[in-house]
């Protein structure tokens, strides 16, 4: 049986704004079903990387607070601690990016909490036994949240394709511990044909990995790299590449097995925004011209079928002129994987297919308009 995934445009009237549109969807969607009274409600959010202007605006998650406060819920804001180096992989870092964006408690109504603690050790180990996890290492917070409402603003993704709620959740959700064994399959090649010796990805990697050699080519060294892509994301020469040989399947597989693990025992609600779809993720300090033009907001009790409505709306909608994939504005691209096409050595279908084997959801949806 198909999964119900409602939708809203963005057009909006004198009388009808964006934020009132959202909860007219969320309610529509039927929200209300959950039982929040008194239960400790944890909205997953991405608070954005300082610099980067694609992320969700606070505005949004405000008024969710306020769905969730009429429904009596004790309701905070999360998001756990990042793996590679930047402004959001310790707590107090994080906390000052999240407020830097207007996550504050004066902007939300609701307290912001590092989900997996100060350095990203405060963590439960969930179990999963499953075909690649067994256990899942969830930040504390959100572990032992009672509900879970995700807010994912829907983009690509440099190593599974494109970012949406199973992203959000299960990589999001990790702590740093559980991000390295989720990105352990996707150590980073260095084509170094397209290597200018620049650096770069030297000053970025958090751990000591990338060095230049004698002919000043960058090289990886493989006993100290996590996977963690900061590299990918920070060479502009399309040097360091990911090497997908089939890790592109088994991170993706192990994020779906580390979103069932989050929400098996917990009443849960997502919310896809369709806009702003930039490239890459919204962990990195810039961002750029978006694949598509502003699309809407979606919302279902199902991830899987909301992740698939979404990536099937950006398939059937036109590139956008200037953008990493039509910048010369002859490639509109409808009907066509805009995600593939932005990173094709991903595939971000494994991650869905395997996520319904599992039984987290369905990719057959109905869409309904709102």
């Amino acid at each position: 049986m198909p999964s119900k995934v409602y939708f809203t445009d963005l057009h909006t009237t004198p009388s009808l704004n964006l934020p009132a549109k959202l909860e007219r969807l969320m309610r529509t969607a039927g929200i209300e079903q959950l039982d929040c009274k008194d239960k400790f409600t944890a909205i997953k959010i991405h608070f954005g990387e300082p610099g980067n202007m694609a992320y969700l605006r606070h505005n949004y998650a405000a008024r969710v607070v306020k769905i969730l406060k009429d429904m009596e819920a004790r309701v905070f804001l999360t998001d756990a601690n990042t793996l590679y180096s930047g402004r959001r992989s310790n707590a107090i870092d994080h906390l000052d990016s999240a407020w830097e964006n207007g996550y504050n408690p004066m902007a939300v109504a609701a307290p912001v909490i590092i989900a997996d603690g100060l350095k990203g050790t405060e963590y439960r180990e969930l179990p999963i036994n499953s075909e690649l996890c067994k256990t899942a290492k969830i930040g504390a917070a959100i572990a032992d949240a009672d509900v879970i409402v995700s807010l994912n603003h829907f983009k690509g993704h440099e190593q599974a394709g494109f970012g949406g709620a199973l992203k959000n959740l299960g990589m999001g959700c990790a702590s740093r511990g559980g991000k390295m064994e989720l990105h352990s399959s996707s150590k980073p090649k260095i084509y170094e044909k397209n290597c200018v010796g620049c650096r770069q990805c030297v000053k970025d990697c958090n751990y000591g990995a990338a060095a230049l050699n004698e002919k000043r080519i960058a090289v990886i060294s493989y006993d100290k790299c996590v996977g963690c892509g900061q590299c990918i994301a920070v060479c502009r020469y399309d040097a360091a590449q990911p090497v997908w040989d089939n890790s592109s399947d088994i991170m993706n597989k192990k994020i779906a097995e580390y979103t069932k693990a989050i929400l098996v025992d917990k009443p849960s609600f997502h919310v896809n925004f369709i806009m702003d779809v930039s490239p890459n993720c919204d962990c990195w300090g810039t961002n750029d011209v978006p694949l598509v033009h502003n699309i809407g907001m979606a919302a279902s009790f199902d991830p899987v079928a909301l992740d698939k409505a979404c990536a099937d709306l950006v398939t059937a909608a036109p590139a956008t002129t200037g953008s990493a994939i039509n910048k010369d504005g002859h490639q509109h691209l409808e009907g066509q994987d805009k995600f593939h096409h932005m990173h094709p050595n991903t595939d971000w279908r494994t991650g869905l297919e395997h996520a319904e084997i599992i039984g987290l959801g369905t990719m057959k949806y109905e869409l309904i308009n709102v």
